[in-house]
C-alpha cells in the first residue's frame, strides 16, 4: 500500500491517497478543499480512485466531496449518525464562516468494527464519538495504521466545543478503540503530522489519568 498526504484548505486539513501500488486501486480520505490539487495529485499517482471515505462531516474536511465525487463517479462513506452533518451547514460548522458547505448525502454508513472492503484494500471501522457525533477511525490491520481524523493528534485532541460534540465522548473513545491497539500502530490525524498510540499513550497531556478531575 501506499500513502500520500495532501495538505489542503486554510485549516490544513490532512487529505490522504491510499492505494495499493500492484492494482492501482485506491481510497480518497477527508478531500477537504482544494480539488484541483487532489486531481493533480490522483492522476500524478497514477491511482484509481474507488471511493471517498469521511472520517466526519465538518466542514473543514467535506468542502471538495461534491466535486471529487462527480469527476471520479465514486461511493461516499461515513459513520452513521454524521448524515445530518453532510447536508446542514450550521451542524458541519460551516454556516458560522459564512460559507455554508452541503456535501452529498453518503452511499453507505458505517458502523462500529464494519469492514470496508474495495479491491486488496481492506480498512476495518472504528466508532470514535466525541468530535461529532458519529466520527469515525479506519484502521488498516495489516499495515498497523489508522486514519484517525480529529479524534486524536499529535499531542493533543479533537475539540469539543462544536454542536453535537462531548469531551466526555472523545475521551471514551480514544480509550476504548485507540489505546487498546497495538504501541506501534501509526496514527494519521485530519490535522498536522503523524503519530503513534504508544507515543500518545505516553506523551498526551490530555489523556493522563489526572488531567480532567
Amino acid at each position: 500500500m501506499t500513502l500520500k498526504t495532501l495538505v489542503v484548505g486554510p485549516f490544513q486539513v490532512n487529505c490522504y491517497l491510499y492505494w495499493d501500488e500492484a492494482t492501482r486501486d485506491g481510497v480518497i480520505i477527508d478531500p477537504g478543499a482544494e480539488e484541483n490539487l487532489i486531481f493533480r495529485q490522483v492522476s500524478d499517482s497514477n491511482m484509481v480512485p474507488r471511493a471517498i471515505l469521511l472520517t466526519h462531516g465538518h466542514a473543514d474536511h467535506i468542502a471538495a466531496v461534491a466535486a471529487v465525487k462527480d469527476k471520479y463517479r465514486i461511493p461516499l462513506y461515513i459513520g452513521r449518525g454524521e448524515e445530518t452533518l453532510l447536508a446542514n451547514p450550521s451542524a458541519n460548522v460551516s454556516a458560522f464562516f459564512a460559507d455554508p458547505i452541503v456535501a452529498p448525502p453518503a452511499d453507505f454508513l458505517l458502523d462500529d468494527e464494519q469492514l470496508v472492503e474495495l479491491g486488496t484494500l481492506s480498512l476495518r471501522v472504528l466508532a470514535t464519538p466525541g468530535h461529532s457525533p458519529g466520527g469515525i477511525c479506519y484502521l488498516d490491520e495489516t499495515a498497523g495504521l489508522l486514519f484517525c481524523g480529529d479524534t486524536l493528534f499529535y499531542g493533543s485532541i479533537g475539540r469539543t466545543d462544536f454542536p453535537g460534540c462531548s469531551h466526555k465522548a472523545l475521551i471514551d473513545s480514544i480509550n476504548d478503540k485507540i489505546l487498546k491497539l497495538p504501541d506501534k500502530t501509526v496514527c494519521y490525524p485530519g490535522h498536522g503530522p503523524e503519530t503513534t498510540v504508544g507515543g500518545e499513550r505516553a506523551n498526551n497531556p490530555f489523556l493522563r489519568g489526572d488531567y480532567f478531575v
